[in-house]
């Protein structure tokens, strides 16, 4: 496709809110803080979030991100990412005589908690969310014998619980608004005493991206989402773009990953990113469109964000002499790091 120009009609709608959420913004910048405060390396326990570039970058300053507690020597410092950990990852820590750093997006922690009070009054907990997805991991291991998970409208048929009286759902923070009620309304149907958590479970930030896609959708017929396949909030926004009315919908982590086929008799382009992606990778969509004439951006506004967490805690000690004393109280050899 050869260089096109601006003037030929074609437009970009650019989604907001888009990118960073305020639980994306806090642990990544927990990482930068601790590698300021404490030196390299500081260990990650996964993806501190699902995005490629950010996890690059945080590798180039310093971070290490292992899969598993025990991949990190004894007396170093592990953050966990915002994704959230069960606690037998929290004792794992402990027993590898590692400080840690809790960096689980505070959303993430209010399910946590609706979990184990749930679990407390001896409810049979449904948590509506992706099979093998970090944040059900976690959540699942904070009452084990009371969760059993629900990966959409079509695993409602085999649910089984206790006492239909005593039912709740909670769900992933980062699903489809729309899907999610359809299984919560199957749930509903099979299970009529079914009891809501007493906030909406999922991120305000997945909702209102969920609805700048929506706005958008029925006018460009191609949607670029920028964002990485682990991504479970980017991924539904693929989804809600093609069910909003787009004809094509694209996930794509950089600007050079973008076929310029998609581009054929298609006028308006709508972009977007996942929670998790910096504002830098967009501009480097916006700019590759530019250059191939879709250089007339209208702004899609869906909702004003102004939530802020506050930094985890622990980033006001000084984690590496708390490090050392485990090694030291505990017995066994380590490698802090000074």
């Amino acid at each position: 496709m050869g260089r096109m120009t601006a003037s030929s009609g074609r437009r970009v709608l650019l989604a907001a809110p888009r990118g960073y959420c305020a639980g994306v913004d806090r642990a990544v910048i927990a990482v930068e803080k601790a590698l300021e405060q404490y030196g390299a390396p500081i260990y990650v326990r996964h993806e501190i979030v699902h995005n490629k570039y950010v996890v690059q970058t945080l590798e180039k300053k310093g971070a290490i991100f292992v899969e598993r507690t025990e991949e990190v020597p004894p007396g170093n410092i592990v953050m966990f990412s915002a994704h959230g950990v069960a606690p037998v990852v929290h004792e794992e820590a402990r027993q590898g005589r590692l400080a840690t750093i809790d960096a689980t997006c505070p959303l993430v922690t209010k399910v946590h908690k609706e979990a184990v009070r749930y679990a407390g009054e001896d409810y049979d907990i449904l948590l509506i969310g992706h099979e093998g997805h970090e944040e059900v991991i976690g959540t699942s291991g904070e009452a084990p014998d009371h969760i059993q998970l629900v990966d959409g409208p079509d695993d409602v048929d085999k649910v089984e619980v206790r006492d239909p009286s005593k039912v709740v759902w909670l769900s992933q923070t980062t699903l489809s608004v729309d899907e999610t009620m359809e299984t919560v309304d199957a749930l509903k149907t099979k299970f009529p005493g079914l009891v809501s958590p007493p906030s909406d479970d999922i991120c305000y930030a997945t909702q209102n991206r969920q609805l700048a896609v929506k706005q958008m959708g029925a006018e460009a017929e191609l949607v670029i989402v920028v964002g990485s396949r682990n991504s479970s909030n980017s991924k539904r926004l693929v989804e809600v773009a093609k069910l909003a009315g787009a004809r094509d919908a694209h996930l794509v982590d950089f600007a050079d990953e973008i076929d310029e086929t998609w581009l054929e008799g298609v006028t308006t382009v709508g972009v977007t990113s996942g929670a998790s992606v910096p504002e830098v990778l967009v501009e480097q969509v916006l700019e590759w469109l530019a250059e191939r004439g879709y250089g007339d951006v209208e702004l899609v506004r869906a909702a004003e964000e102004t939530i802020t967490f506050s930094l985890p805690k622990e980033l006001r000690r000084d984690l590496r002499e708390e490090a050392a004393a485990l090694v030291a109280e505990r017995g066994g050899s380590g490698t802090p790091v000074a």
